[in-house]
């Protein structure tokens, strides 16, 4: 199972890294495999155990903000394994090219 995993703390400015950095130490000790993004982080594995994880992330979120926005899509395919990079293999394939750009990060 793939899911997207969006949470927003409200109310707590708009850098919300070090609020982020706290879910993501969360995701980072499991043992599950994830891809963080700039609007969220996608993690793979069996439901139980993602949505586990997606709780207590959310949980986090809880503890430093009255009000938090946590957003799940899920995809859920019988058999099927390792989709967090099949998806993007398969839209690469379909163009006929590697998609990913570099992105340059700035030190804080």
């Amino acid at each position: 199972m793939l899911i997207e995993l969006s949470i927003i703390p409200l109310g707590r400015g708009t850098h919300l890294s070090k609020d982020l950095a706290e879910i993501l130490k969360i995701i980072d000790d499991s043992d599950v495999r994830y891809c963080l993004t700039p609007f969220g982080t996608c993690l793979e594995g069996e439901w139980d155990q993602i949505m586990a994880i997606a709780k207590r992330c959310h949980d986090q979120a809880r503890s430093v903000s009255k009000h938090v926005l946590t957003t799940i899509r899920i995809e859920d395919e019988d058999g099927v394994n390792d989709k967090l990079i099949a998806n993007v293999a398969a839209v690469e394939r379909a163009a006929g090219r590697k998609l990913e750009r570099e992105v340059l990060v700035e030190s804080e």
